[in-house]
């Protein structure tokens, strides 16, 4: 099978923190990323109901061994991003 290359665009902490998350597990970004990809073609191609891919997802959080965010922290973050979101609307105005 030929290699492509994909590129897209994403958030600037996003990619910061899910390259953190990935070396923490000892994975580069790039195999999660095509391992995605895989599970997600898979899925549709075989006809899978929402359902079991639901639960496959729930369970793969359950099994995670990353340590837990604490709200608080998820909360700074997003109304951090809210505000810069707000900033940008109102340049655009």
């Amino acid at each position: 099978m030929s290699e492509t290359t994909f590129t897209f665009r994403v958030d600037s902490e996003l990619k910061e923190r899910f390259s953190e998350l990935a070396r923490e597990h000892d994975r580069p970004g790039s195999q999660l990323l095509r391992d995605f990809m895989r599970s997600f073609v898979a899925q549709r191609a075989g006809g899978a109901t929402y359902e079991p891919w639901f639960r496959q997802q729930v369970q793969s959080a359950l099994d995670d061994s990353a340590p837990a965010i604490p709200s608080k922290t998820v909360e700074q973050h997003f109304a951090k991003r809210r505000t810069t979101a707000r900033r940008k609307a109102a340049r655009k105005r």
